[in-house]
């Protein structure tokens, strides 16, 4: 299986701000989302969230993504 190609992304936590982001590479926004969960362990909210915001270094663009920890664990794009 190949790897899917990498994109530097920038990523940080509601809550936390960009000055406790992270510069991540990954092959999506979904993938920078849950690295970023599992390697800098953000704070989780009253319902076992986490929100996270994800920024494309080359591109600009900026997505949300909120990562349920009582359920799969899975980064679902934010309402």
């Amino acid at each position: 299986m190949t790897r899917p190609e990498q994109h530097r992304y920038f990523a940080y936590a509601e809550g936390l701000g960009w000055a406790q982001g992270h510069v991540l590479e990954a092959g999506s926004f979904e993938a920078a989302a849950v690295e970023y969960a599992e390697l800098y362990t953000p704070p989780v909210d009253g319902d076992d969230e986490i929100r996270i915001f994800v920024a494309d270094l080359d591109g600009g663009q900026e997505h949300c993504f909120v990562i349920d920890l009582s359920d799969d664990g899975q980064a679902e794009r934010c309402d």
